[in-house]
This record gives structure tokens, sequence and C-alpha cells, in this order.
């Protein structure tokens, strides 16, 4: 059986840290950074990339449509 890990990429500049893609995360790997963009705003990151599964929650509930989602096989 494979073995998936996923990673998310955030185009930190156009986040506007609503968090719908904190709760959508089952893992909880994404959180809000305390540092802001140029806007202001507190953008997604990964807190804890090694929990991520690829599921791509995060990039579907995403308003804006700032995550791109990855996954890779890992055996």
């Amino acid at each position: 059986m494979a073995k998936f890990r996923g990673a998310i990429v955030v185009d930190n500049e156009k986040c506007k840290g609503c968090g719908l893609c904190v709760v959508a995360c089952p893992t909880k790997v994404i959180d809000l950074n305390p540092d802001v963009n140029g806007k202001g705003y507190h953008y997604a990151y990964m807190k804890n990339p090694e929990a991520c599964i690829g599921c791509a929650s995060c990039g579907l509930v995403c308003p804006d449509s700032v995550i791109s989602v990855y996954k890779m096989n890992v055996e």
C-alpha cells in the first residue's frame, strides 16, 4: 500500500487570513502566522509539515484560491 505525504504552498501576499483552511485541516497542519503580510493580514502557513496528508481540504475551502496542494508518494 502506497503511503503519501502532502505539502502546501500559500501565496503569503494574497492570503487574507480568514482561517477557513485552519478549520478544514483534519490533521491540524495549518495555522495563521503571527507575522503579517504586506496588507496587514496574518497569513496561513504549515506549522507541522510532517503531518500533512495532501487531502486538499484547505485548498478547496480557500475563498481566494491562494493555496496549492502537492501530494507525493513516500515509500
